[in-house]
């Protein structure tokens, strides 16, 4: 690519000319800082983005109008030669404008990004160099809170920006619903742009590690936005990987106003809601969530905890504070991986035990440190509510035992020690509206979703066994609509049509009564596919197959168990 040259048009340029259909990239020319677009000749007038109707394309393309009213192409290195800028091309001729020459530039990603949101216009090229500067950062800043706005508008648990570092795409995603997705509207995002982005972003970061934005290190910190009137907190965490650093953004509303949702509006059955009411009467020992990364085992303790009585005074550690608790004493420590945060974390739970409260949210237990705080506590005598990860609830004892953590198996098995161990999942609630019979599965003519991969006879077989497994529920049993309905049909995301939010399924263990769930989480899913509102694949998927779990039931009674039903750890 050439250099940036004052262009002066010479009277034989002037007629309008055919795009060439592949054009030489290395003869656009190059555009380094607002100071080189200001000195264009002819000038730059203003972007053309909408006209042409490019603003998906304003990461990587923009057609601008230029003082002599022919039309340019502003891009990246890696898009000035591409078939989008050809095709772009082509447009600018059939629609009666003259190709400038030379016609195509290369711009940095901020300057770019301000140039296509209309930031920079010819009047604001006169200005200093500073406002230059900041209209370009302006363009990166607007752009992140263009991908948390869409998050949070659709009720994304997580923004997922996996870098490229050697490949001119990056990848943008997001959870929703439990699931990972790629929008249309942030698909092919320019790597170069996406790391200015979070480079400004980071600026934003507080108790991060790290003064920059750092791809080749992991780091952590949290940074709070305005977004619709709410509070939303980001966690910021980001993997080193390979290939380039993987950003894992969790949006967590902070709003005051917002209402902690209760057990039953969470998907808890109204006999597992009596059984950890009851457990909580009792004064001392630890109760204990666990479950899989985003399977809401926070907004679960919270919504508990908000259950307590008044009189109860309770304080929380977490890192960071992830829900406002009504009348709680909220404490954010965020452990970096520096001995400074250590430290702070230390000297927080040392003033902790002195602070006279009766209950104490511990955040999650994760490592030996934290495993060391939970003994401390629980052995203290005060109620304590943690979070672990673990694969059932019979397991978290082994969890909290593992050498990672390391608490005591002597002090786990102390009795009142360990009071209510719950495990849960979510899983996607069917669309009321428009979910079909289960026997649609049998028409080989319906092709019901790309992923579907039995035959008709397959699915016959399928559903004989899941008849064995959980006989009499039949004939409420509904699976999804991929079509969906005007009442569950999502813009941009077609892999949500047929759903309606998402559900809690759970089982609860009382060590001192019981050493076995009464109700498995995959038997809880399926009491709710009786009633029609979860698809019964979608509970194969999440815990096992449903021809396995046949067959083990058959081997257990073979070997003359007394219980048909045997307890299957996933």
């Amino acid at each position: 690519m050439r250099p940036f040259l004052s262009w002066r048009r010479s009277p034989l340029r002037l007629h309008a000319r055919e795009p060439h259909p592949r054009f030489d990239a290395a003869a656009a020319v190059v555009i380094s800082h607002a100071d080189q677009l200001a000195g264009m000749v002819p000038g730059f007038s203003c972007s053309l983005s909408a006209q042409f109707d490019a603003e998906g394309l304003a990461g990587r393309l923009s057609p601008v109008l230029l003082e002599d009213q022919t039309v340019a192409l502003f891009a990246l290195a890696e898009h000035v030669g591409g078939d989008q800028a050809d095709e772009l091309a082509r447009r600018i001729v059939q629609q009666g404008y003259r190709l400038a020459d030379p016609a195509r530039y290369v711009l940095a990603a901020p300057l770019l990004l301000a140039i296509a949101r209309g930031q920079i216009t010819a009047q604001s090229l006169a200005s200093a160099p500073a406002t230059r500067l900041a209209q370009s950062k302006t363009a990166l800043a607007d752009a992140f809170q263009d991908l948390l706005e869409w998050g949070v508008r659709h009720e994304a648990s997580d923004i997922h920006l996996n870098v490229r570092l050697r490949e001119a795409e990056s990848e943008v995603k997001y959870t929703i619903s439990g699931r990972y997705l790629t929008p249309e509207r942030f698909r092919r995002m320019p790597t170069s742009t996406l790391v200015d982005m979070l480079s400004v972003a980071w600026m934003d970061i507080r108790g991060g590690n790290g003064a920059v934005f750092d791809p080749s290190i992991e780091q952590q910190g949290a940074m709070v936005r305005q977004i619709d009137g709410k509070t939303v907190m980001l966690r910021w965490s980001s993997l080193a990987a390979d290939a380039g650093p993987s950003i894992c953004l969790r949006l967590l509303l902070r709003d005051p106003a917002s209402r902690l949702p209760t057990l039953d509006a969470l998907g808890y059955l109204p006999d597992q809601i009596e059984q950890i009411d009851r457990a909580m009467l009792s004064e001392s020992g630890a109760v204990v969530f666990a479950g899989a990364v985003g399977s809401g085992k926070s907004t679960t303790i919270a919504a508990l905890i908000a259950r307590l009585p008044s009189h109860r005074k309770v304080v929380t550690i977490e890192d960071p504070v992830e829900y406002l608790i009504p009348a709680a004493i909220q404490n954010t420590v965020v452990r970096n991986l520096d001995i400074t945060a250590h430290d702070s974390y230390a000297a927080k739970l040392r003033a902790l035990k002195r602070s006279a409260m009766s209950d104490v949210l511990l955040g999650e237990i994760r490592d030996a440190e934290t495993g060391r705080a939970f003994m401390d506590l629980a052995g203290s005598g005060i109620n304590v509510y943690t979070t672990v990860h673990a694969p059932s609830a019979a397991l978290i004892p082994q969890r909290l035992a593992s050498d990672f953590i390391g608490v005591s198996r002597d002090f786990l098995a102390t009795p009142g020690m360990l009071k209510l161990l719950v495990f849960q999942a979510l899983l996607p609630v069917l669309c009321g509206q428009c979910a079909l019979p289960v026997e649609h599965l049998l028409d080989a003519k319906l092709r019901l979703d790309s992923t579907d991969h039995r035959t008709g006879d397959q699915w016959s077989g399928w559903l004989e066994s899941l008849r064995q497994l959980y006989p009499g529920g039949a004939e409420k049993w509904r699976i999804r609509n991929p079509q969906g309905c005007p009442a569950c049909m999502k813009a941009g995301l077609p892999q949500m049509n047929g759903y309606a939010g998402r559900t809690v399924v759970a089982e609860i263990i009382e060590p001192g009564i019981a050493h076995e769930a009464t109700c498995s989480a995959q038997d809880c899913a399926m009491r709710k596919a009786g009633d029609g509102a979860i698809d019964p694949r979608d509970v194969e998927a999440r815990f096992q197959a449903f021809e396995t779990l046949r067959l083990q039931r058959h081997a257990h009674a073979g070997r003359g168990g007394q219980n048909p039903r045997l307890r299957v750890v996933p």
